[in-house]
C-alpha cells in the first residue's frame, strides 16, 4: 500500500496512508505500526526510528505491512544491535537465519512455569539477603557498570546461561565503555564463538521512537534463546526510567492528552505489556535486571511507581556504603526480595539472612551513643553486637572478576551454600578471635582463616 508523506517534523512523519517504510534516493525510513495515531480520515502520524533529514512532502510512502523484525540466536552474541536489528559494532552483518518480530504477546497461563528458584548470582551480599528469582525482575536503585558485567559474567560461568544488555537512553560513551570492558574482561570474544552476551543499544542521541522500542528489541532477542534454545537467560535493562520517558515523548508528539506529571496516558498499559513477556515457562527463563533512575528522588513519581509495581527484588546501591571501600556497595537493610521466605529458599537461608540483617540493625542503632560517648561506654553484649556487624559488613564485600585489573584481588564466585555456611560461622561466634581485616575482600569463609594468618605472620 502507498500514501503520500504530508509532513516530516523531527521524530514524527504524518502521511496519508498508514506508513513503514518511507525511501528516497536510497535513504531508507523505518517507523513502527503500533506508533500509528489517527489524525483525521486516512491521515495518520508514525514515530520514526531514525533521522527524518532528507525527507520531502509528497514522497511516495510504502506500508509494508510488518512489524519491525529483528536478528535473533547466537548469531547475536558478541555483537552490538540497534532497535531495527542492523548493527552497529562495524564487524559486517549478523548472519543468521532467524528473525524475530518486537512486538509479541506475553506467554499464555499454561506455558508459565509455577517454581520458584534462586538464581545464583555467585555475589554474597545479594544471594544472602536479596535473592533474584528466576523469571522475575530486580531492580538497581543505582547502576553500577561492574555490577552489571560481573553478573553477566558469573551467570555464563555458573549457568551456561546467555545474558542479554540493553541500553535504553544510555550516553553513547558508556556504551562503547561497556563493550570494550567486555572483551577485555573475556565477556564478549572477538576470536571464537564463546561470547555469552548480546548487546543492543539505542543511545540518547536517538529519536524518541527508537528509544521507546529498543527495550522491546533486547528483550525479543532474550525470548528466542528462552524459548527456542531452552536457556536461563538473563536481560539487563538500563534505564527503564528512559523507556518510560521516550515513551511520554512519543506520546506527546502524537498530540495525545497527557496524564499525570506530563506521562503518556498508556504508562501502567506500555510497562505492563513489556513487563509481562518478562517470565518462566517449562523451556527456560529470562531474569530480568533493571535499572532505575528515581526523579528528584520521588518514589511516588508516576514512572518509577509503576516499575516498582513488577519488581520483586530490589538492590539498593549506597554511597554511604562505597565511601567505606565496600564494593558491592549493596545496601544490606534497604535491599529487598519477596522471595525471602522459608517456604522458597529454606529455613537455614531465611534464618541467617534475618540474623545478619538484625546484627547489623542493632549496631546502627549504636552508632549514636558510639558517636557521643565511644565504644568503652557499651556493655560487653553491645560490644559484641557492634565487632560483629563490623565482621559481617566486611565479609559482604567481594572481589569481582571483571575488575581484578583495578583492585589486584582475584575474582570470587561464591555459591550459596558457601555462603550460607560462612555467615552461619560469624554469627555463631565462631570467628571473634579474628580481626576484622581479615573478612574484607575475600571470597568463602576458609579465606578469612587463611587472610589471618597471613596477618599475624606479618605482624610478628
Amino acid at each position: 500500500m502507498f500514501g503520500l508523506a504530508s509532513r516530516a517534523c523531527s521524530a514524527v512523519l504524518r502521511s496519508a496512508k498508514p506508513a513503514l517504510v518511507s525511501k528516497s534516493q536510497g535513504n531508507v525510513l523505518k517507523t513502527t505500526i503500533p506508533s500509528l495515531y489517527s489524525i483525521r480520515e486516512n491521515t495518520v502520524r508514525t514515530i520514526a526510528m531514525d533521522g527524518t533529514e532528507g525527507l520531502v512532502r509528497g514522497q511516495k510512502v510504502l506500508d509494508s505491512g510488518n512489524p519491525i523484525s529483528i536478528p535473533v540466536g547466537p548469531a547475536t552474541l558478541g555483537r552490538i544491535i540497534n532497535v531495527i536489528g542492523e548493527p552497529i559494532d562495524e564487524r559486517g552483518p549478523v548472519k543468521t537465519q532467524h528473525f524475530a518480530a518486537i512486538h509479541a504477546e506475553a506467554p499464555d497461563f499454561i506455558e508459565m512455569s509455577v517454581e520458584q528458584e534462586i538464581l545464583v548470582t555467585g555475589i554474597k551480599v545479594v544471594d544472602l539477603l536479596a535473592p533474584y528469582s528466576k523469571g522475575l525482575f530486580g531492580g538497581a536503585g543505582v547502576g553500577k557498570t561492574v555490577l552489571i558485567m560481573e553478573l553477566i559474567n558469573n551467570v555464563a560461568k555458573a549457568h551456561g546461561g546467555y545474558s542479554v544488555f540493553a541500553g535504553v537512553g544510555e550516553r553513547t560513551r558508556e556504551g562503547n565503555d561497556l563493550y570494550h570492558e567486555m572483551i577485555e574482561s573475556g565477556v564478549i570474544s572477538l576470536k571464537d564463538e564463546s561470547s555469552k552476551v548480546s548487546l543492543v543499544y539505542g543511545q540518547m542521541n536517538e529519536p524518541p521512537g527508537a528509544r521507546a522500542r529498543v527495550a522491546l528489541t533486547g528483550l525479543t532477542v532474550a525470548e528466542y534463546f528462552r524459548d527456542q534454545e531452552g536457556q536461563d537467560v538473563l536481560l539487563f535493562i538500563d534505564n527503564i526510567f528512559r523507556f518510560t520517558q521516550a515513551g511520554s515523548e512519543v506520546s506527546a508528539l502524537l498530540g495525545r492528552i497527557p496524564s499525570a506529571v506530563g506521562y503518556q496516558p498508556t504508562l501502567a498499559t506500555d510497562m505492563g505489556t513489556m513487563q509481562e513477556r518478562i517470565t518462566t515457562t517449562k523451556k527456560g527463563s529470562i531474569t530480568s535486571v533493571q535499572a532505575i533512575y528515581v526523579p528528584a528522588d520521588d518514589l511516588t513519581d508516576p514512572a518509577p511507581a509503576t516499575t516498582f509495581a513488577h519488581l520483586d527484588a530490589t538492590t539498593v546501591l549506597s554511597r554511604g556504603i562505597a565511601e567505606l571501600g565496600i564494593y558491592p556497595a549493596v545496601d544490606p537493610l534497604d535491599s529487598t526480595s519477596r522471595i525471602m521466605d522459608p517456604n522458597i529458599i529454606g529455613n537455614e537461608h531465611y534464618g541467617i539472612a534475618r540474623g545478619v540483617q538484625k546484627i547489623l540493625q542493632d549496631a546502627k542503632s549504636l552508632q549514636d551513643i558510639i558517636a557521643i560517648l565511644g565504644m568503652d561506654e557499651l556493655s560487653e553484649e553491645d560490644k559484641l553486637i557492634v565487632a560483629r556487624a563490623r565482621k559481617i559488613q566486611r565479609f559482604l564485600s567481594q572481589p569481582f572478576q571483571v575488575a581484578e585489573v583495578f583492585t589486584g584481588h582475584a575474582g570470587k564466585f561464591v555459591s550459596l551454600p558457601e555462603t550460607i555456611k560462612g555467615f552461619k560461622a560469624i554469627l555463631a561466634g565462631e570467628y571473634d578471635h579474628l580481626p576484622e581485616a581479615a573478612f574484607y575482600m575475600v571470597g568463602p569463609i576458609e579465606e578469612v582463616v587463611v587472610k589471618a594468618e597471613q596477618l599475624a605472620a606479618q605482624a610478628s
